[in-house]
Formats: C-alpha cells, structure tokens, sequence
C-alpha cells in the first residue's frame, strides 16, 4: 500500500519525533520513519494512530484512485524560489466530519467577499483550544455570533467581532466552531 504519512506530516509541519510522541500510545520516531518510507508494513491501526496523531484522517494517509494530487511545483523559503529536491505532492482538503463551512458574502474583518472559511466544532471543554482565533457561535435566539474568541470561562464565550467599534459578544455556546482553513479565490 502506497502511503502519504510524510506529505501529511510535512503539511502540519510535524517532524518524526512530533508524530511519535503524538500517537497513542506513544512510539519512536525510527518507526513513524519506517512506516512511511514502507520498511514496515502499515496496519489499518497504525493509519488510524499516525492519522490522529497527525489530525487528517486515515483516508488521507493513503494514495486513493478516485483522488487526484496536486504536485508541488516550487518551494518558497528564506533561500529564494526552488523546485523540490524530490518528487512531492499536497494533500487536497478533506472535511474532517467535526468541519462546517462559513461563507463570506461581504468583507469582514481580514476576510474578502467570496471566502469560504473551514471550521472545526468544537464542544465547551474544547472552548480553551481557540482562544485568539476567530471562531462561529450559535445565539441561543438564533442565528450566530462571529468574531475573535477572547476568553472562555464554564461554557460562556466571549467574542470581539472584527467590525471597528463592536462591542464583544458575551454567550452561553453549546458549540464553536474555530477557523481553520481560509479556501480563497485568487484573480
């Protein structure tokens, strides 16, 4: 079976001892490497313990037929534009099942009409994990409030919309949902 553990882990920007030291329970970073280069076979549960140690699913981790790759064509660093050394390819986007979408019809914030933004739900024990990132919560009248989370305390929220001069948005959230991913239309 032909694997992408080192394209997803490049991605999120994770090393071998990242990944290793992620997994549940815990391995080594000899193994994640044997695992992806294929000295050792890869198991359906080491997908899964690699995929949730990465945060992609399992489906990510391996070459499908029915999905196409992107190659990458260059690489931008500190050192100028160069092509890869070796052959490599980006993982395309998968919503993960926790994900909802946020369309953006007007400008917001640093957000531009025709943005889709990609976010993960999270529950309220979760809350924590956003703090400084800019988060969807429901109103418990309806409809949502979006904006910056500040500060979280027992299940209440409190968000600073991006609008000049809003106040910030004090709720009882059963949910957030934090921005992940901002899929954006160029020219």
């Amino acid at each position: 079976m032909l694997t992408r553990i080192r394209e997803a882990r490049k991605a999120k920007g994770m090393t071998l001892l990242d990944v290793a030291l992620a997994c549940s329970p815990p391995t080594t970073a000899q193994t994640i490497g044997r695992l992806e280069t294929g000295v050792r076979t890869v198991s359906v549960d080491w997908l899964n313990r690699i995929a949730a140690a990465i945060g992609v699913e399992a489906a990510d981790l391996v070459t499908l037929p029915d999905r196409s790759d992107l190659p990458v064509a260059a690489i931008i660093s500190g050192d100028g534009v160069a092509a890869p050394r070796k052959p490599m390819t980006l993982l395309p986007p998968m919503p993960a099942s926790t994900m909802v979408g946020i369309i953006v019809e007007v400008a917001h914030g640093d957000y531009r009409a025709g943005d889709a933004l990609w976010a993960e739900r999270l529950g309220p024990e979760d809350f924590a994990r956003a703090i400084n990132r800019d988060v969807l919560a429901p109103r418990a009248a309806g409809g949502y409030a979006f904006g910056r989370l500040i500060a979280t305390e027992a299940g209440r929220v409190q968000i600073l919309p991006a609008t000049p001069g809003a106040r910030q948005i004090i709720l009882d959230a059963p949910w957030i949902a934090v921005v992940r991913q901002l899929v954006r239309a160029l020219g």
